[in-house]
């Protein structure tokens, strides 16, 4: 079954011999173009459960966090590799399990074999993005080489300045090529004239990865659909009726409010029930309250009922395998809420703790970050003289106020993010260490 929507590019269903009565996963799949195909095609096979995966395909790797905000409800979410998954996390944007690609292990060996047949590369004097030293050191270890002399390069970061990382060592000699697990690297470095190699993931990487994503979705399915049990008691209900009030009024407000709760129930697939005359119970999923809840952020019911009935309710969400077990944690949650306790941790899970959510981080910008590398060259280049663009770490220093040292580490910066060329040492008859020239690349402040 292939499907295609505006935001999902395409989606097929995986997995469907274990039975067409079984509810299907949706999993979706984020990265470039081609590592993403090449997940959908194998997907047919690899996964344990019936599933149907969602395409979200991105030209850059920065673009990840907005294509998982764009697939919109899924149970589980495959990254084609380390850097998307990790960009997404970063940005707050994974509310639901997520998994990724391994590119270490098989995947890196079969690159360090492909380089070994490229005459230009010497897979012994390379750079590696993405990938960790420990993974690095043990693929070497494996192969009987020694990784002493592999550069390596493991944050995540912009295209260019990852290139430039590649494109820095290969420049000063310390590099015959590199291994890179970004598309848009390899591509720039090739343009370049350096020699690179993509680190490609395995079948059975990609298999993998399939499998556990499949199980994370279903796992998370499992929890969304628990049992959860909602205590709503009324403070001005609970109170002693006044003399000077209406003795029809407790009647018309206790109406009011069930019919409010039933309208909110409604909404969500549960069932209300009132309990006694200042208290009601709603029984309901938690992936519906989670839902209605931002997370078991904000207590369910109480806005609505504030503003259209100006009363405050005290509301304790409970989980449990069983509809009493859920009901004693409502009851415990209820308490904390009556103690006065945090706002957050109204809901009790089912092994009786506190569900309290971490804090909701804001999405990433979609627009491009300034490197703060800009910052300084922009500096720098508003004090050069007579069109001259090369500094070394003294001249650099007085420009920018700061000590040689501090003014050293931000050229190495500069190199870092492209900004700037590391020249030949100046050698001279003097005792000491030679003098470090940078040729700063003022013509990118334009651009």
């Amino acid at each position: 079954m292939v499907e295609r929507t505006e935001e999902s590019p395409r989606g097929s269903r995986v997995g469907a011999g274990m039975g067409a009565g079984t509810p299907d996963l949706t999993i979706g799949v984020v990265g470039p173009h081609d590592l993403v195909e090449r997940v959908m095609l194998m997907g047919h096979s690899a996964a344990p459960v019936p599933c149907r995966l969602v395409a979200a395909a991105y030209r850059d790797e920065q673009e990840a966090s907005d294509k998982v905000t764009r697939l919109g409800g899924v149970d589980a979410c495959l990254f084609a590799s380390p850097i998307p998954y990790e960009l997404a996390r970063r940005s707050g944007v994974l509310t639901m399990p997520a998994t990724h690609v391994q590119l270490g292990g098989a995947a890196l060996t079969a690159a360090i074999a492909r380089a070994a047949l490229d005459d230009r590369i010497d897979p012994r004097r390379v750079s590696v993005d993405v990938l960790n030293r420990s993974e690095i050191d043990e693929a070497y270890a494996d192969l009987g080489l020694s990784a002493a002399e592999v550069h390596s390069r493991d944050e995540p970061g912009a295209t260019g300045t990852i290139a430039a990382f590649h494109e820095r060592l290969v420049r000063q000699g310390a590099s015959t090529g590199a291994l890179t697990c970004i598309p848009g690297v390899a591509d720039r470095l090739t343009a370049a004239g350096i020699p690179a190699v993509r680190i490609r993931p395995t079948s059975a990487a990609v298999r993998t990865a399939l499998h556990t994503a499949a199980l994370l979705g279903a796992h998370h399915r499992l929890e969304e659909s628990q049992l959860t049990v909602i205590l709503v008691e009324v403070p001005t209900l609970r109170e002693p009726v006044r003399r000077a009030a209406p003795r029809y009024w407790r009647d018309e407000l206790r109406l009011s409010l069930h019919r409010l709760l039933v309208q909110e129930a409604n909404r969500i697939n549960a069932s209300v029930w009132p309990i006694d005359d200042h208290s009601y119970l709603v029984v309901a999923t938690r992936g519906s309250i989670a839902g209605a809840t931002d997370g078991f952020r904000v207590l369910p019911f109480a806005a609505r009922i504030r503003d259209e009935l100006g009363l405050a309710v005290e509301v304790g969400v409970g989980m449990g395998r069983t509809t009493h077990d859920a009901e004693t944690h409502a009851r415990a949650a209820l308490a904390r809420t009556q103690a006065g306790k945090q706002a957050q941790g109204f809901a009790v899970d089912r092994e009786g703790r506190a569900l309290v959510p971490p804090p909701r981080m804001p999405p990433q910008s979609a627009g491009p970050v300034k490197p703060k590398g800009v910052e300084v060259l922009a500096r720098l280049a508003a004090k050069l003289e007579g069109g001259d663009t090369v500094v070394d770490a003294e001249g650099a220093g007085k420009m920018l106020g700061v000590t040689p040292r501090t003014a050293r580490r931000l050229l190495r910066t500069l190199v870092d993010e492209g900004l700037a060329w590391p020249l030949p040492p100046n050698r001279t008859p003097q005792p000491g260490r030679p003098r470090q020239l940078y040729r700063l690349i003022v013509e990118k402040l334009n651009r």
